[in-house]
């Protein structure tokens, strides 16, 4: 812990991008305050984030970052059961229908459930001198110093069962996810709103969990079919407790059913049978759950001005990006990272400083989520020249990397945020895609036209 803390910090959010900024808050503050309407429980799931009940994917930039600020979490999380493995060892990854070559790429999965990651990262945060987690309080509103609406002074919340009281604050952070109301609370203040970008994808998926065996995906840990133009997608990972998590999904309105026989029937429709044989041979331990994602949601407030320096909005609140692509969770730790800097560099303006430093990390994710559904024809939003050079030169890069592990391995690093997009467009790279990319060798499945089911057969598992 840094010496000199100083001050009252409240998080309004036991998100995880919540719990990050609460851990980075530690070090600069005597006292960290997480708000959270929910019951916080151990290793259950939590009611706020629906999401918790599907697959999540913690890219390895995101797990690097939060190793640093926990260290020896990944240690923790294997010995309570959830399995790691490198990316492509041990773990299939099938890009626009094909496999990507297996090859080590120096990246480490850990396939933990979200409660379980949540909860891990909660118990280590409220041990931290100084920072305690209050539930069933609900955020109402800020509040300003009298005549100043520039400086927040707290936040004026309402526990369970009880009245309406003012939490007092030097600082105030935003980690209530894509449902903020920190737009409505900077008007009530006399502020600018963010202005707001948004891409309409009506992503539907369902998941549920089977007993494993052995046998199952031939000992592999996990399988990952990216959703595509003409393609639905899914995946299955093995989680502690010796238990698959298969989730499947669709866009623009083509979304999984809950019965037992219509998701079977689905998993049927990706382009390759690993799902199905997992749901086809393995026992299911619940029923499917569903979840519906309208579209990404980008909130600039690296944009504002006037707005209260000392309140600052992260993760979800500030962008929620089609959760298909699995950059939510490293884009919050990426924030709590630019977070840390800023506080280092002391505490004047630090809201406008960090929405500004915190933006192109925001921007690149939010280009690489938004121009691959832009892939979609029926998806709304700006196809300029470079976004179809670009989605056209990736789907070249998805054969290439079926077949060459070089490729293989950039383009898996660039997905974990690990590498910027110009380590896929440098000239030896950029040679091999065009060499590779075009191999008419590779089977690449055909898209299925609208309606169209693909029966996949079934062998042995």
């Amino acid at each position: 812990m840094a010496p000199g803390r100083s001050g009252h910090a409240v998080v309004i959010g036991a998100s995880l991008a919540g719990i990050l900024a609460a851990r980075v808050l530690a070090d600069s503050y005597e006292r960290v305050t997480v708000l959270d309407r929910d019951d916080l429980p151990g290793v259950e799931q939590r009611r706020g984030a629906p999401q918790g009940r599907h697959l999540h994917g913690l890219m390895e930039r995101g797990r690097r970052i939060i190793e640093d600020l926990f260290p020896g979490l990944t240690a923790e999380l294997a010995d309570l059961g959830a399995p790691t493995t490198e990316v492509l060892i041990r773990s299939r990854w099938y890009l626009s229908g094909l496999r990507v070559h297996p090859t080590p790429t120096g990246l480490t999965t850990v396939l933990a459930s979200r409660p379980l990651l949540e909860s891990t990262l909660r118990a280590r945060t409220a041990a931290l001198p100084g920072v305690a987690f209050r539930s069933r309080v609900a955020a109402l509103g800020l509040v300003a110093a009298p005549g100043d609406p520039r400086r927040v002074v707290g936040v004026r919340v309402q526990s369970a069962g009880a009245g309406v009281e003012v939490i007092e604050a030097d600082l105030v952070v935003d980690a209530t996810g894509r449902g903020s109301r920190a737009p409505d609370w900077l008007a009530d203040l006399g502020c600018p709103r963010p202005a707001e970008e948004r891409i309409d994808i009506d992503l539907g998926y369902a998941s549920r969990t089977y007993r494993r065996r052995p046998e199952h995906l031939d000992g592999d840990l996990g399988v990952v079919v990216s959703t595509m133009p003409g393609w639905r997608g899914g995946g299955a990972i093995v989680l502690e407790g010796n238990r698959w998590h298969v989730t499947l999904g669709g866009m623009l309105g083509d979304h999984p059913p809950l019965d037992d026989a219509g998701f079977r029937m689905f998993a049927s429709t990706l382009p390759v049978p690993d799902v199905h044989q997992i749901v086809s041979a393995a026992e299911p331990l619940d029923d499917p759950v569903p979840h519906r994602f309208r579209g990404s949601l980008r909130r600039h407030y690296e944009a504002l001005v006037g707005a209260p320096g000392n309140f600052l909005v992260v993760g979800d609140a500030a962008c929620s990006l089609n959760p298909v692509y699995a950059q939510g969770m490293t884009v919050a730790a990426q924030q709590s990272e630019v977070l840390g800097r800023c506080l280092r560099a002391g505490r004047d303006d630090l809201a406008r400083r960090f929405h500004q430093e915190a933006a192109p990390l925001i921007d690149l994710a939010w280009r690489m989520s938004t121009n691959a559904d832009l892939n979609y024809p029926g998806v709304e939003g700006p196809r300029t020249a470079r976004v179809r050079l670009t989605n056209a030169y990736l789907r070249r890069a998805h054969i290439a990397a079926h077949v060459d592990p070089v490729v293989a391995r950039a383009f898996m690093r660039l997905a974990n945020l690990v590498e910027p997009p110009a380590s896929i467009l440098r000239p030896a790279m950029m040679a091999r895609v065009l060499r590779h990319g075009f191999a008419t060798s590779a089977p690449v499945p055909r898209p299925r036209p609208a309606g169209e089911t693909a029966r996949v057969p079934v062998t042995g598992v």
